[in-house]
């Protein structure tokens, strides 16, 4: 039996369903509908324009696909697996709608091009929103990090207590992060508004296309200058998914200080109700199970990104059927990304921070080690034979269980008579935060200009 497949002219045969359904890509591709329909009707109002098909059938197309688009909208669009893709089931609605001058539709384009050509729009149309999450989430860090400005708390090195900073300084680092990551996707983004139209299968077209006219259509900044590379690349893709894959490790880390920092031992913050669950059998469990998914998805947007990147590492140029496996992951990932962005943004919005709990921290964990250093450096002792003088404190602080604030006057002196009693006010865990007033450095100071430097920063974006 001869396929009827709207490819198959040359075709005898006709494949076993369960074939068809191997080859199939309408299952995910159907996200792209409405790109697809926006691409199609772009296309042929170009087509009318330069005269490769009449104004009459230019028009009937056009009336066609924007009654498709309606019926999309409604729901009541329903695709058949035999069509193979997202584009095959749209000519054939089509075709149902307005007859044959449908097969009009796809002069002077292939679907090469028009797979590419809807990625770009569907990723282009999305990226925002990834932006948007991105800029809620940061607008909440500020809002916290102006709280807790001067909230002391113990920073960590090795996961050991290093050295005294302020919980606003903490939460800043965030910030910083998560503006490389909204930097990251701006760039994306110039890479995705490109427009592939136009490339036909991989060489161009004959027919006197108006690609400038379509790409002002599709609202695209740039054309793909290359037919080749137009119908191949997917480094847009890839971009998306690696500055996904870093954006996630960030919220994977902040999300295991939160998990760290909300047990019995920690005991630093409190997360809401909401962003907590319990556990159907221990009932004074409070689970931080959405920082936990949250840090189990970053594993599978890594994958996402390593199975895309496989797939493209040897491709001939140009277009092959491999690369129907680039949009299942970006898909998925684009969906987790933001939605674990607004879960971190409810989640850090209605945390509780224990701040006695934060300072008290500090205050026997020898965190304060450095400053007498610095202090005896600033004295003329050489920092390394201060530092051997200090571990030399530490140790005798440990075996008798005394904090080096609490140390006697004079057993301090023993150990280094450059000390004097000012060395009580250096010890202080206050003052060994606000000492550090050195640019990008803890003090309380820094903190609140660089709340105000990131507020004028997000500011700019509106």
């Amino acid at each position: 039996m001869a396929t009827t497949k709207l490819w198959g002219g040359r075709f005898t045969a006709k494949a076993a369903e369960w074939v068809d359904e191997f080859g199939a890509s309408i299952h995910f591709d159907q996200q792209m509908a409405a790109e697809d329909l926006e691409g199609s009707i772009a296309h042929a109002t170009m087509l009318g324009k330069q005269a490769i098909i009449t104004p009459e059938e230019s028009a009937q197309i056009v009336a066609g696909l924007k009654s498709l688009q309606e019926e999309l909208t409604l729901g009541t669009l329903t695709f058949d697996v035999k069509n193979e893709d997202i584009h095959m089931n749209m000519e054939a609605l089509l075709t149902e709608k307005i007859g044959a001058v449908a097969g009009k539709l796809h002069t002077a384009r292939s679907r090469n091009d028009q797979v590419a050509t809807d990625f770009h729009l569907w990723v282009k149309h999305r990226l925002p929103h990834v932006s948007e999450a991105l800029t809620e989430l940061q607008e909440t860090l500020l809002t916290l990090a102006t709280t807790h400005a001067g909230t002391i708390m113990s920073g960590y090195t090795h996961l050991q207590h290093a050295q005294p900073i302020t919980y606003g300084h903490y939460l800043l680092a965030y910030f910083e992060m998560f503006q490389r990551d909204y930097e990251r996707f701006e760039f994306n983004n110039k890479h995705t508004d490109i427009l592939p139209l136009g490339a036909a299968a991989l060489a161009g077209t004959t027919f006197p296309i108006d690609r400038e006219f379509v790409a002002e259509q599709l609202d695209f900044s740039d054309i793909y200058h290359n037919s080749l590379d137009a119908v191949s690349d997917r480094d847009f893709a890839l971009e998306f998914l690696s500055n996904a894959a870093i954006l996630m490790m960030h919220l994977s880390r902040m999300a295991e200080e939160l998990i760290l920092w909300s047990t019995y031992e920690f005991n630093y913050i409190e997360l809401s109700d909401d962003f907590s669950t319990g556990s159907s059998i221990m009932p004074q469990k409070k689970n931080a199970d959405f920082a936990e998914l949250v840090r189990g998805k970053t594993g599978r947007t890594y994958g996402a990104l390593m199975a895309l990147l496989t797939t493209m590492k040897s491709l001939p140029l140009a277009y092959n059927k491999d690369m129907q496996e680039d949009k299942e992951q970006v898909f998925d990932v684009m969906d987790t990304v933001i939605a674990s962005i607004k879960i971190f943004t409810g989640m850090l919005g209605g945390l509780k921070v224990h701040e006695k709990r934060m300072l008290a921290t500090t205050q026997d964990d020898f965190s304060n080690a450095t400053e007498l250093a610095d202090y005896l450096a600033t004295k003329g002792v050489p920092f390394r034979e201060a530092h051997a003088i200090v571990g030399q404190l530490v140790l005798q602080g440990l075996q008798t269980h005394t904090p080096l604030q609490k140390m006697s006057l004079e057993t301090l002196q023993a150990a280094a008579p450059q000390i004097e009693d000012d060395i009580y006010h250096v010890l202080a865990s206050q003052t060994a935060v606000d000492r550090r007033t050195s640019l990008g450095g803890t003090a309380v100071s820094n903190v609140k200009k660089e709340i105000i430097r990131n507020q004028k920063k997000l500011e700019a974006r509106q």
